[in-house]
């Protein structure tokens, strides 16, 4: 089984770095446009890369200062481990960034020439041009995701042997801690790539949503300039914004999630081992290894899965329908994965004893435990885009309460982004029951690594989106004809939808990986394998993270509002000091707008990270890790909500918006020009107010949860050793 685990991960890893390295060099050999757009995408790029260096600034030494404090209280390879968990979400984020500042540029060009040509398929074409940008973040985060896993595997489960049965059993580390140094080291390996997103996904989005809302705020509404114009000095910012947050940031975010999935799962059996060592009927410490290896030859089957249903698609003839085929990698990915699976559990699990165990139909259990999650998943994309697509009536209705202005465009936005909540949570809490009446405790878990399992053709679809985006805006920026916007905004249209599908799958696949890791921390502390939600630390730990959650909402919508406001105050400087900007005699200057946005954006993440990162420590310091199992869960259930609810709603207003846009011909000739403003003024607002809920608070509440349960995980050992009130009560 091991070597089928190393060969499937392998295989599945190298061929997703080798295909996202091909889509990538395909990039730099396509035509790249007009003098103008490329100077335009020059900007971008340089804009992007200045935000990450000056990210790293601050990253790298906090990230050092951790690891090397990992090596001292515990082992130097939960260090050493730390260290490649932030160095492979690094190469996965840097990768996606620099493929999508390349091929939106790309995308505006095969728009412009399928223009020129009067080609009719010149929608599908660019299309497919996004769509293979976007699969190189894909194929990054989940080939440099699992590549470092398995290394951690490799070197620490078995040239240092401490995977073996014999070595699963508590070890003492130089100030006196007990832990198993296994888990430990694979836990340190997700908090290094939670580290990592959270700086990306959390930053990018202050970022990204600052520079949106400042030229929205001064450029739409008032001084009256389209979307986009170039004499907008926010505009290139907002570019910018993009690529940090939406691309970086979102990549960042489900390779946490994935890695918060399969250490999970592959921890929790060796937790439920040590704890029936001593108990009358032992489990098979062959069948403990087979369940520590299958979530990663199960992720290693869903990379070449999904690498086969990039390639389809990409293979295919182009098509002007553009949601069938952004669908198609998905559904492509998660049949293969779904029959693949299916054999694989097969081959791990058949024949063998369950006693111990909660495998209730056999060895196809932790099959349909996988299947649960992967439909899951699937069912909360749906949810989400029946809730945010303008095909649909919810988001149709918000743009008919535009007549009667921006008020109930809010009240209406706001209203369904909550009404969406109970189906996702019914999906959700669903597929927990389900998975573990199927698996038992490691039901749930294994249906997280299903969800997951098809992460690079989900990023994939998600990162064609911004790529759309700043292609439409290179696009306006160059001053190139109508019909070029034409298809750019159809290609930006469907990607506000697939957006809106992605962050409906990271909030579930957020919720549950966060799950997995609660379970994993219940198993071994001093909880004993359960957390009492009536004890009364517990039940005080769930109304704190309840609180700590809300407030972070309110810290990340209070950075964006002072990140925006800086923005505002520069556009309205420049165009008062220059009058000539606005005649479009002089540029504006957009570098000082991108150098305000960075410095605003990355001093505006240092609470919410600290608060994220001290929160359960500290709360297990003073009372034990009790507390921090009621913390935990009080977070995610919060989470659960709030991310949902804004995500949906963000989505939902900023697609009313161009539902209004996309009706002018009807709407002037109904009700009048004037009415038309009025009732696009009203969109412009509320896509204005969801841009901070649907890309900063929404994103980042499942970035939290997994931060603070891995960071949680992590640190059990010291909450085990020492906390104030078991000294108290002794």
């Amino acid at each position: 089984m091991l070597w089928t685990m190393i060969y499937l991960v392998g295989l599945g890893a190298i061929f997703s770095l080798i295909f996202a390295y091909y889509n990538f060099s395909r990039g730099t050999k396509m035509e790249r446009g007009t003098p103008v757009m490329q100077d335009i995408a020059k900007a971008i790029r340089e804009g992007a890369s200045a935000f990450l260096k000056r990210e790293l600034s601050i990253e790298i030494p906090v990230i050092l200062a951790v690891a090397v404090l990992f090596g001292i209280i515990f082992h130097y390879t939960a260090g050493l481990a730390l260290l490649l968990g932030a160095m492979m979400s690094s190469f996965a984020g840097l990768a996606g960034m620099k493929a999508a500042v390349i091929y939106n540029e790309r995308v505006a060009n095969e728009a412009r020439l399928g223009v020129e040509r009067k080609d009719q398929g010149a929608i599908g074409k660019a299309l497919n041009v996004a769509f293979r940008g976007g699969s190189v973040m894909g194929l990054s985060v989940g080939g440099f995701a699992m590549l470092g896993l398995l290394i951690v595997y490799i070197v620490v489960g078995m040239l240092l042997h401490f995977a073996d049965l014999e070595n699963l059993v508590q070890m003492t580390s130089p100030v006196g801690l007990k832990f198993v140094l296994f888990p430990q080291v694979m836990s340190s390996y997700a908090l290094g790539c939670s580290s990592i997103a959270v700086f990306n996904r959390l930053g990018g989005g202050i970022y990204t949503k600052g520079a949106d809302m400042g030229a929205d705020l001064v450029g739409k509404t008032e001084l009256g300039m389209p979307e986009d114009d170039p004499r907008n000095p926010a505009v290139i910012a907002d570019c910018v914004g993009d690529n940090v947050g939406d691309v970086a940031g979102n990549g960042s975010d489900l390779l946490e999630s994935t890695i918060g999935a399969v250490v999970a799962s592959s921890v929790l059996p060796t937790t439920i081992y040590t704890a029936a060592l001593n108990a009358q009927t032992p489990i098979s410490g062959d069948l403990i290894v087979r369940m520590m290896q299958y979530p990663l030859a199960f992720m290693g089957l869903g990379l070449l899965a999904c690498v086969l249903g990039v390639a389809y698609v990409l293979m295919r003839k182009p098509s002007d329908r553009l949601s069938r085929e952004l669908n198609i990698s998905l559904w492509s990915s998660a049949a293969i994965i779904a029959v693949g699976t299916l054999v694989l559990s097969y081959f791990f699990f058949h024949g063998h004893d369950f006693t111990g165990v909660e495998f209730r139909f056999g060895w196809i259990s932790p099959w349909l435990s996988a299947l649960t999650g992967i439909g899951a998943g699937i069912l909360l994309g749906q949810l989400a885009e029946r809730y945010t697509s303008e095909q649909y009536k919810e988001t149709k209705h918000i743009a008919d309460l535009a007549k009667e202005g921006p008020a109930l465009v809010i009240i209406g936005g706001t209203s369904s982004g909550w009404r969406s909540v109970l189906p996702a949570a019914a999906t959700l809490g669903g597929a927990i029951i389900i998975s573990s009446l199927f698996s038992g405790l490691y039901g749930s878990a294994i249906a997280a690594v299903g969800m997951l399992s098809f992460v690079v053709a989900t990023v994939t679809v998600d990162t064609y989106g911004p790529i759309s985006d700043n292609a439409g805006g290179i696009a306006e920026m160059s001053q190139l004809p109508e019909d070029v916007r034409n298809i750019t905004d159809s290609l930006d249209s469907q990607g506000n939808t697939t957006a809106a599908i992605g962050k409906g799958f990271a909030i579930g696949s957020g919720v549950l990986a966060a799950l997995a890791m609660m379970m994993s921390f219940a198993q071994g502390g001093e909880t004993n394998g359960t957390i009492n939600v009536l004890n009364f630390l517990a039940m005080g730990g769930a109304f704190m993270g309840v609180g700590v959650m809300h407030w972070l909402s309110g810290q990340m919508l209070n950075a964006v509002c002072n990140n925006a406001q800086q923005m505002v105050d520069e556009v309205r400087r420049q165009v008062k000091e220059d009058p000539r900007i606005m005649s479009g005699e002089v540029k504006p200057d957009s570098n000082r707008c991108i150098d305000i946005c960075t410095r605003s954006a990355i001093g505006e993440m240092v609470k919410p990270v600290l608060v994220s990162l001290l929160s359960p420590v500290l709360g297990g310091f003073l009372f034990g890790p009790l507390f921090v199992g009621g913390f935990l869960l009080g977070t995610i259930l919060d989470s659960m909500a709030m991310a949902t609810s804004t995500a949906n709603s963000g989505g939902a207003w900023d697609n009313a918006k161009k539902y209004i846009k996309s009706m002018k011909a009807e709407l002037v000739s109904k009700y009048g020009e004037q009415a038309y403003k009025d009732m696009h003024n009203a969109g412009v607002i509320g896509d204005t107010v969801g841009d901070g809920y649907k890309d900063v608070v929404g994103p980042n509440q499942d970035i939290m949860i997994k931060l603070m349960a891995t960071v949680s995980v992590v640190m059990l050992p010291v909450m085990n050793h020492f906390n104030l009130f078991s000294l108290l009560m002794k």
